[in-house]
């Protein structure tokens, strides 16, 4: 579990205003000092991400956050950075102490509980305020924990109920493993080009590799040069053949016809997000035309090396379906546009770095927007004409 990938993790944040012991709090649960607590308001600046083990949920990551009630120009950044810790986070922890009202409070639970973020009213200070919550229960429908961060108190109450109140579809339970059946041989194409990380794998290819392995499957990894040769030397048909979605066409052209193939994108499309809102914003290529915006996001942000899948192959492959000319966002990391309806459509990576809860949030901007939204491995796989090919088995 200490190597779990951070996207892989529940994600548990505090929400509160300045001094209401957020980083005392993140530092009592993780039993380290990782948090720099202060009583100087706004000690906090950007979010502070701590991963670690919470029996028996598993790994975690807790989150400590800005103030919500920071001030200026930097504290507005400073609650930007806050909203958007929303996006991943799974449970949230709203931090209360003593307060003439809770105005700000409640905004900010009507945006937790706009986004479905299961929430836990967190009473802080026990130790030295006297905090009647009867007014608190009544305007938060919410369960409350009473503790003090500073002297350990209830701690041990905060973490079960944590515990107790955790989703549990904050991902799913398996990538590819759900198809399979015990002793399914797979083959696993991997190209191992420029942009291939040195002496590794990437991480979806690990972790489909693992989740075939968890389910008592058979993989065989081969580059794409070596999968005539592997097809050739098995005494029967592979049960599916999962490639890198960049060459979809080599290997469709490869494989016989009965053979089921998907790719590792397409895969991601279905853990992670939403595989039919994928396929059905696929569509929307079709009726591109040139002048249209388009915007492609990645969830991680890394040197663009020659050839570059998102700044090169798929703003060229867009050109070619459109006959002409058309305008190309690129983003990465946390950066995604508030404003969507400038875009005729949006293409997203993989999300291997993003939790599924981060990637849905933005599906649902999508769809609030009513732009639609496809993945890399999707989008490829419609270009080519074999969308419901690699699709069908799911």
């Amino acid at each position: 579990m200490i190597n779990t990938p951070r996207a892989n993790r529940l994600h548990i944040s505090l929400f509160g205003r300045r001094n209401a012991g957020k980083s005392s709090i993140v530092n009592a649960v993780t039993n380290q000092e990782l948090s720099l607590v202060s009583n100087t308001p706004g000690t906090t600046t950007d979010p502070v991400l701590k991963s670690m083990e919470l029996l028996p949920l598993g790994p975690v990551v807790i989150i400590d956050t800005a103030g919500l009630d920071d001030e200026g120009a930097l504290g507005k950044l400073r609650i930007d950075k806050t909203y958007e810790i929303m996006d991943k986070t799974n449970i949230a922890l709203l931090v209360f102490t003593s307060s003439s009202d809770y105005l700000m409070e409640e905004e900010w639970y009507k945006e937790l509980k706009k986004r479905n973020i299961t929430t836990i009213g967190v009473i802080n200070k026990i130790d030295s305020l006297n905090i009647d919550d009867t007014d608190l229960k009544k305007k938060f429908e919410i369960p409350f924990v009473k503790i003090s961060a500073k002297n350990k108190i209830n701690i041990g109450e905060l973490k079960e109920a944590i515990i107790e109140n955790a989703p549990s579809d904050f991902e799913r339970d398996t990538i590819v493993g759900d198809i399979l059946k015990a002793k399914d041989m797979v083959v696993v194409v991997a190209p191992q080009d420029i942009q291939a990380p040195k002496g590794r794998l990437i991480l979806p290819q690990v972790q489909v590799i693992r989740d075939i392995l968890d389910h008592d499957a058979m993989a065989l990894t081969v580059k794409d040069s070596e999968l005539p040769s592997i097809l050739h030397s098995l005494n029967k048909q592979p049960d599916l053949v999962i490639t890198d979605s960049q060459i979809f066409k080599k290997v469709n052209e490869i494989l016989p016809k009965d053979i089921p193939l998907t790719s590792f994108s397409i895969l991601m499309a279905r853990y992670k997000g939403d595989l039919d809102m994928f396929t059905s914003g696929a569509k929307a290529v079709n009726i591109l035309k040139p002048g249209d915006r388009i915007l492609i996001a990645e969830a991680c942000t890394h040197h663009a090396l020659k050839n570059d899948i998102a700044r090169e192959k798929i703003p060229m492959w867009l050109k070619e379906k459109v006959g002409g000319e058309i305008l190309i966002d690129v983003t990465s990391g946390g950066d995604f546009p508030k404003d969507l309806t400038p875009y005729s459509l949006i293409v997203h990576c993989g999300s291997c770095m993003f939790t599924r809860k981060q990637l849905l949030s933005r599906l649902s901007r999508c769809k609030e927007q009513n732009v639609p939204i496809t993945n890399f491995g999707v989008l490829i796989a419609e270009l080519n004409g074999i969308l419901t090919k690699v699709t069908t088995m799911f």
